[in-house]
């Protein structure tokens, strides 16, 4: 039964965020209840964690550079001018509404327009291409090899179907 629950799907769609109120009750419920059913929602947290983890990208070199150098310049502009910022912050609010216009973004340039691939890989390419060359090459002779024994056995079809006569 505690089993069944927990294979259910809902500690997932709590941990994701995706539950509803009523799946997230029932599950503070049942945590509190059944300790098999703590232990598999810190379980999933936990490994949703590794997985984000492992996945992580690092943003580029100077992606902290640019993002420190904005905050400072919003902290400079609401302690020289704080009414220019709640007006600002109000203009933002309102273009956030229109469909027209976004929100603004902080602009970060990549470093380089090519696209970079583990290490591993770029082996793992290589032996590919390196064995489709050799897979290549095998064909070709055995179909060589192949024409020339049906032009062997014709020929042999050939020389019995002479000595028979």
């Amino acid at each position: 039964m505690i089993q069944e629950y927990i294979n259910s799907g809902i500690l997932e769609a709590y941990i994701t965020g995706s539950a509803s109120e009523q799946e997230v009750q029932e599950l503070l419920r049942m945590k509190a209840i059944y300790p098999e059913v703590n232990t598999a929602l810190q379980e999933l947290e936990t490994d949703m964690e590794r997985i984000a983890q492992y996945m992580a990208v690092t943003p580029p070199i100077h992606t902290w550079d640019k993002i420190s150098d904005h905050i400072d310049e919003l902290m400079l502009r609401q302690t020289s001018a704080p009414t220019q910022f709640i007006e600002r912050e109000d203009n933002n609010y309102k273009n956030f509404s229109k469909p027209d216009t976004g929100p603004q973004y902080i602009e970060l340039e990549a470093e380089s327009n090519h696209m970079k691939v583990h290490k591993t890989w770029k082996w793992v390419f290589i032996a590919v291409f390196v064995l489709s060359k050799i897979f290549l090459a095998c064909a070709i002779y055995f179909y060589l090899e192949n024409r020339q024994a049906q032009q062997q056995l014709n020929d042999l079809k050939t020389e019995l179907h002479q000595l028979k006569k």
